[in-house]
């Protein structure tokens, strides 16, 4: 019988915070992952079934190529237990344009498109730009200011995925935390890479996983990566991460969720990743 991991990883030491650490993967549908992460001859129609009791959360990338029916939404719902969390990339229509402040009936569609079916089980919604789109403060104010903060009365998290170098500046991480839009951590060789925080929860999309190792990441990496989220969901902010602007050292905040993806990189892997990082997080 499958049993989900625990989805609400907090601190150990009985501190009292509802703020938690989510794990997960992109998708659930990979053939690589036959045979490897789902079990021989695990039928494919239970995949999610099988990803959503090993991983605590999964990105959705097929939302960005395409709108879903409320039917589909509502289905995941059903198939997975209490606790996990979908988050979505939204639609590329919305954000693969030249004039972003054109972006508002994309952006309508897609959060019309019954999203709001995941209920509770709906996490950040993630807006991802192309690596060609510069930082135009205006154009891009114009775009988060069509962001909505609820579908269907289920509240809306947003978080933006910028790949363009000329986002690594104080104006932009000052235009993001004045709408309180989360920026991804994209913990990548290839693209913009810093964690300056900028909304109310942490969004990590890592791709480092590796092939070579039995558990897709090593063991220092995984260790930094599991102290990583914990100081983000105490309030806190790592110190040895990429960033633009530098630590003031402030107090720590108040406890953050944080959402951390194993994305690309050696794909076949990530499963395996992830599951360590969540069997890491139990430890004390």
């Amino acid at each position: 019988m499958l049993q989900p991991p625990a989805v609400s990883i907090a601190p150990m030491d009985g501190t009292a915070t509802t703020a938690t650490i989510r794990v997960g993967v992109g998708g659930w549908t990979f053939e690589p992952w036959r045979n490897n992460f789902y079990p021989a001859g695990w039928p494919i129609a239970r995949e999610l079934e099988y990803a959503s009791r090993r991983l605590t959360a999964i990105e959705v990338n097929g939302t960005y190529y395409s709108l879903q029916s409320p039917a589909t939404f509502a289905k995941w719902r059903e198939q997975t237990p209490e606790g996990f969390v979908f988050t979505l990339k939204a639609t590329r229509y919305a954000t693969n344009r030249r004039v972003l402040a054109e972006a508002g009936d994309s952006i309508a569609r897609f959060v019309g498109s019954g999203i709001a079916e995941l209920g509770p089980k709906l996490g950040p919604i993630v807006w991802q730009f192309a690596p060609t789109k510069r930082f135009d403060a205006e154009d891009f104010e114009a775009f988060v200011q069509q962001l909505p903060p609820a579908a269907a009365g289920v509240p809306l998290r947003h978080a933006v995925e910028v790949r363009h170098e000329s986002f690594k500046t104080p104006a932009y991480l000052a235009l993001a935390r004045r709408h309180r839009v989360a920026t991804v951590f994209t913990d990548s060789p290839d693209y913009p890479s810093f964690a300056d925080l900028s909304g109310e929860f942490v969004y990590v999309r890592t791709m480092r996983a590796d092939k070579s190792l039995p558990e897709g990441i090593a063991p220092q990496a995984l260790a930094q990566l599991a102290a990583c989220a914990r100081a983000w969901r105490d309030g806190g902010e790592p110190t040895a991460l990429p960033r633009v602007e530098a630590l003031t050292g402030a107090p720590p905040a108040k406890p953050r969720d944080v959402f951390v993806f194993f994305i690309s990189a050696d794909k076949e892997k990530a499963p395996a990743a992830a599951m360590a990082l969540i069997e890491r997080l139990r430890e004390p």
